[in-house]
C-alpha cells in the first residue's frame, strides 16, 4: 500500500512533490488562500501530491502560526476546520469591519433615474438641478444628492446671478467608465435631439 495520494478522478497515484515540512506547509497554504469551499485533509494532498498525514501536519502549523503559538503574531484570519475540510476565515472580531469594507467597495447598482440623470450632467455640464429637471422633466433633487455622495458628480461654482449650483462631473466617474476624459464619451443619439434643443431655452428658476 503507497503513502501516495491518490487522484480521485483517475485513481492513479499523484507524484510526491518536495515533502519538506516548509514545502508542504508552503503548498498547503497556496491552496487555502484560493479555495471557496472548506477542503478536507485527501483533497488537499492530492491537490499538493503530499501524503495525508504529513498535509494534517502542516495544517496544524498554519493553525498555530496564525493563532500566534508559532512565535510570531496573531494574524486577523484563521484556519478553521467546518464541515470535515479547512478553509481560511476572518476572525470573528473582524467580520463588521470586513463587512463594511466590501461592501464600500461594491456599492449598490443606481437606480434607472440616476443613470439617466448622471449622463445629462455629464454631456451638459456645468449644467444646474432646475436645468436637468427641465431635460428629463422630473424632479432630481434627490437624484443628485446620491450622486454626489457616490462622488461621482460635483459642485463646480454657483452662479452670482441666480445663485443656483453648477455641477460637473469628477474622476470618479472617468474610472468608472474606463476613459481618460469626458470628451471621450460616445456621441449623443440623434433621439435626444429634442431634448437638447429644451436645454437651450431660458433655465427654469
Amino acid at each position: 500500500m503507497t503513502d501516495e495520494p491518490i487522484d480521485a478522478d483517475t485513481g492513479e497515484d499523484v507524484p510526491l512533490r518536495s515533502q519538506a515540512p516548509a514545502d508542504v506547509t508552503e503548498r498547503i497554504e497556496a491552496i487555502l488562500l484560493v479555495v471557496d469551499e472548506p477542503q478536507s485533509l485527501v483533497a488537499l494532498a492530492a491537490a499538493v501530491g503530499s501524503p495525508v498525514p504529513a498535509v494534517r501536519q502542516a495544517v496544524e502549523r498554519l493553525v498555530d502560526d496564525y493563532d500566534g503559538k508559532a512565535g510570531g503574531p496573531r494574524r486577523g484570519f484563521e484556519l478553521r476546520e467546518v464541515g470535515g475540510g479547512w478553509r481560511l476565515y476572518v476572525r470573528e472580531e473582524h467580520d463588521d469591519l470586513v463587512s463594511e469594507f466590501v461592501n464600500a467597495q461594491a456599492p449598490t447598482r443606481l437606480s434607472q433615474a440616476a443613470l439617466e440623470t448622471l449622463a445629462v450632467i455629464a454631456y451638459k455640464q456645468p449644467v444646474t438641478r432646475s436645468q436637468v429637471a427641465s431635460i428629463r422633466a422630473v424632479n432630481v433633487d434627490s437624484v443628485v444628492r446620491t450622486l454626489v455622495a457616490r462622488g461621482l458628480i460635483t459642485e463646480l461654482y454657483t452662479d452670482p446671478e441666480t445663485g443656483a449650483i453648477n455641477y460637473g462631473t469628477t474622476d470618479a466617474l472617468l474610472v468608472n467608465l474606463g476613459i481618460n476624459s469626458i470628451d471621450e464619451l460616445p456621441h449623443i443619439s440623434p433621439l435626444l435631439d429634442d431634448g437638447a434643443e429644451g436645454f437651450e431655452s431660458e433655465a427654469l428658476r
